[in-house]
């Protein structure tokens, strides 16, 4: 099974949610993000607003997966966020962004951090998997789609 089918339920995913703006996304991946691993939204936000002052994680063709590593987090995390309006981000094609992948993982998992980002980078690279995410109806609709996916190379070992 590819990892993030493991780390995505429903609950982890919202699709068409009225956010205009690259810190309203960050905020509600936080809240979704911080809800899984059992810490407060602020504590995940000002993960991923480290990491993002480093470099934009948008990777163009509309999709960012903003992530983070932290100390206060026992294991790793996604939640999928898919606006209902691009938003600027900073894409390297210069293209607003829609479909969010949030990941957090413990500070020490550097080398299963750098799997999964790759396995994530994969996903929302192929453009037959970005269209089929992009017009999912449900949340239920995105799962069955990742279930579909075959297991990433270089994934996490589980």
């Amino acid at each position: 099974m590819n990892p993030l089918c493991e780390m995505l339920a429903a609950e982890d995913i919202e699709l068409d949610a009225d956010l205009d703006s690259a810190d309203a996304v960050l905020a509600r991946l936080a809240a979704i993000l911080a809800r899984r691993i059992g810490r407060l939204p602020a504590d995940v936000l000002r993960g991923l607003e480290h990491r993002e002052r480093l470099g934009s994680t948008a990777l163009g063709h509309g999709v960012a997966i903003p992530h983070a590593r932290l100390a206060e987090c026992g294991a790793e995390a996604a939640a999928l966020v898919r606006t209902a309006t691009p938003v600027p981000y900073g894409a390297p094609d210069g293209r607003p962004v829609s479909l969010f992948l949030g990941l957090v993982v413990p500070a020490q998992a550097g080398e299963q951090h750098l799997k999964l980002l790759a396995t994530a980078a994969a996903l929302l690279g192929d453009r037959s998997k970005r269209a089929t995410l992009a017009t999912c109806a449900s949340a239920a609709d995105v799962v069955a789609v990742l279930e579909t996916l075959p297991d990433a190379p270089g994934a996490p070992n589980r």
